[in-house]
């Protein structure tokens, strides 16, 4: 059968239409698509929020945080109402869902709170006259955000830039729609202008023309090692300040006095949760030798006892990967490391029942040559690690392209604090799995990126640090 031209660009069309498309993960079903932008709205999106930006940047900070301490207690009244289009579009556990509408909250009230301390002038004490250190926001702000925390990615983006005075436009991941269209119907409901919080359902090309655009001043992005390079890359290319928040492929590391029975249960939380699927879970279990043979003995029968189901169940206690597609690419990861040597300890496979899941699974003998080293494993797959001593277990940690985080259990709270000094990442938890709060720095190094969200760090990153100077000297002769 052949195809005319006609039928090619209905083709197109078709695609182009169901871009943005959210699908039950628990069970394949469609629920509704939405068709991308045309280059006409994109850029009265643009005009909009340009025009927007002269004015909130003369707000207040009290007019600010009025809006996003409304926007916040929105969320908190709303909880159900936010939470289940994440368990629907991306099989988040409900409970953990409405535990990330609490979260987003709090990253919104805590800059409500706190940005005008942050950006407050900053006093100098220069050899002689005066000098200050004044904060001036950037202006439109363009941000890739990921599916993985569909509402916590966009408040921490979000929040401080909008109470520095920024206005910012979001490309969200097209497999959470609604929770991107519900997070800017929350702004105007909480009375910001039109324009101040835009979310932009755009092509990838349209991705490139914002960046590009003159009229936008800075770009961050939460996402792949690959998309990064693309994006930071275009960004440089217009000598436009940009943040990286990636992948990670965090150490937890068992100690040989650790409470095995305490660490084994932090252990099952930090892969688990939100199905693994996390850029902070843990991804590697570095075990020394005294306790690896127990640890991995109770943390297969803590991952066999979870109950795959419903996410909106709250008995259920496995839920589904975000997309057939996601889990398609886990099943090809977990099969190559297999191929290149290592062992299936439990798991591996896709569980025979409707919907995207897979079992719980572990992995090891992993050597440095098996691709799976080197890898992020965004999902229910665990590396298991057995080293000597704490030494070779820092000398594991450390042998990673990425840096984000990391976690370190022991009793002796003071060596673990050691320990974690010596290990190359952006963040380190003793005694619990890396986790985010809105008054703590979170960011990485290396492959995981550059920049920080969150805590008084995170609202400095599109702020102008602008030095006035006040002489007391005499003019030259």
């Amino acid at each position: 059968m052949t195809t005319t031209s006609s039928d090619r660009r209905t083709t197109l069309k078709k695609n182009q239409a169901s871009a943005y498309r959210s699908v039950n993960p628990y069970d394949g079903r469609l629920l509704k698509t939405f068709r991308e932008l045309t280059d006409k709205q994109l850029e009265k999106a643009l005009k909009t929020a340009t025009r927007c930006f002269e004015s909130w940047r003369r707000t207040t900070f009290a007019e600010r945080a009025a809006v996003a301490a409304k926007a916040a207690a929105i969320m908190r009244e709303r909880v159900d109402e936010f939470a289940r289009p994440v368990t629907l579009e991306m099989g988040k556990l409900i409970d953990q869902a409405r535990g990330e509408v609490v979260l987003s909250a709090d990253i919104i009230d805590y800059y409500a709170k706190n940005a005008e301390r942050f950006l407050r002038p900053q006093h100098l004490k220069p050899g002689s006259g005066k000098a200050v250190v004044e904060s001036s926001p950037f202006g439109v702000l363009f941000g890739v955000q990921p599916w993985n925390f569909p509402y916590y990615q966009l408040a921490r983006f979000a929040a401080p830039n909008l109470m520095a005075g920024n206005v910012v436009m979001v490309k969200h991941a097209g497999c959470v729609p609604q929770c991107a269209i519900a997070f800017e119907k929350l702004w105007r409901k909480a009375g910001a202008p039109v324009g101040a919080y835009t979310n932009l359902l755009i092509s990838h090309d349209q991705v490139n023309r914002v960046i590009d655009d003159p009229r936008v001043k800075g770009v961050a992005l939460t996402g792949g090692v690959e998309a990064a390079k693309r994006i930071a890359g275009r960004a440089g290319q217009n000598l436009k300040k940009s943040t990286m928040e990636l992948g990670g492929n965090d150490a937890f590391i068992v100690l040989k006095d650790a409470d095995l029975d305490k660490t084994v249960k932090w252990a099952v939380w930090a892969k688990m949760n939100n199905t693994g699927q996390c850029c902070v879970a843990a991804k590697r279990f570095i075990v020394v030798e005294k306790l690896a043979d127990r640890f991995l003995k109770k943390f297969q029968n803590a991952l066999a006892a979870l109950e795959p189901g419903d996410p909106m169940d709250k008995a259920t206690t496995l839920g589904p990967l975000s997309t057939e597609a996601a889990l398609v690419t886990l099943l090809a990861q977990v099969k190559r490391a297999v191929a290149e040597g290592a062992t299936v300890v439990m798991g591996g496979k896709r569980i025979d029942r409707p919907g995207s899941f897979m079992q719980p699974t572990i992995l090891a003998n992993i050597k440095p040559a098996n691709p799976a080293f080197r890898e992020e494993f965004f999902g229910p797959v665990a590396l298991f690690f057995r080293v000597k001593n704490e030494e070779e277990a820092v000398t594991l940690a450390n042998d990673s392209d990425f840096g984000l985080g990391g976690a370190v259990f022991t009793r002796d709270v003071a060596h673990g604090k050691r320990v974690a000094s010596r290990v190359d990442t952006g963040m380190v938890f003793i005694n619990h799995p890396t986790w985010t709060t809105p008054d703590l720095p979170f960011g990485g190094i290396k492959n995981s990126g550059y920049g920080r969200e969150l805590s008084s760090m995170g609202i400095q990153e599109f702020v102008n640090k602008k030095l006035v100077r006040i002489a007391s000297i005499d003019a030259p002769a």
